[in-house]
């Protein structure tokens, strides 16, 4: 093969294997930086009129499509050149609710953090063992802090607002939270969902050194739950 020849053929090589990587380039990075898994606020499209009375012992289920039970994160990612959302959820949620003549007596919500997840198990992996530290911290809580009147919550499907302050633990540390559901009687369901405020400092929660993004210090806890009396 003389040499003008195997140059043309060299030539043609080099161009299939930078098309390949600039290919495979234009796939990974996407995907490096996906918008990971989000949990939803309630969807009360197809909600019915309640069947049971408010009062009762309630705890939390799995539900049914849209309204599965779920609690997750949501932050911005600081890229080189940009800034993305990024979400974690977990279906891994348990709790029990109380409530009285209409008020809203106790209420202890809980997350096993070692089931957050994302769409990449790299991410996960960092999200889990250097932001959330679950194999020391693995469970987060919320607690209700005083009485709350839900006399607002009615029989005909329609979606009331509560405030209930309570308090907020992720990462071994607490802080006072007023979060406001969205809250819906269905059935024999009461479905209900919120998004808290945070700023990750206030539980100790450091942003660990990834290849190409930080994440911001604030951000949302999204939690969308359904109750069944027990």
């Amino acid at each position: 093969m003389d040499r003008k020849r195997k140059i043309i053929l060299f030539s043609g090589v080099a161009a299939i294997l930078i098309l390949g990587l600039i290919t495979v380039v234009s796939i990974v990075i996407p995907l490096m930086h996906a918008p990971g898994v989000k949990t939803p606020e309630l969807d009360a499209s197809n909600a019915k009129p309640a069947t049971t009375e408010v009062d009762g012992d309630w705890q939390v289920v799995y539900g049914q499509s849209p309204n599965i039970s779920s609690v997750g994160f949501t932050f911005d990612e600081l890229l080189p050149a940009k800034e993305q959302v990024t979400s974690g959820s977990t279906r891994a949620v348990s709790g029990d609710v109380s409530i009285q003549n209409k008020t809203l007596t106790s209420a202890h919500v809980e997350v096993d953090m070692s089931a957050v997840a994302t769409d990449q198990e790299k991410r996960d992996i960092n999200v889990r063992n250097k932001i959330f530290e679950t194999n020391k911290y693995p469970s987060a809580y919320f607690d209700l802090d005083g009485n709350v009147d839900v006399s607002s919550l009615g029989d005909n499907a329609e979606v009331s607002e509560i405030t209930a302050p309570g308090k907020l633990t992720i990462h071994g540390q607490t802080n006072q939270v007023d979060p406001t559901f969205k809250a819906v009687r269905s059935g024999d369901q009461i479905i209900l969902s919120t998004s808290i405020h945070i700023n990750r400092n206030d539980y100790g929660v450091e942003s660990p050194e990834f290849v190409a993004a930080k994440i911001n210090d604030e951000g949302d806890i999204n939690i969308l739950l359904t109750l069944e009396k027990k």
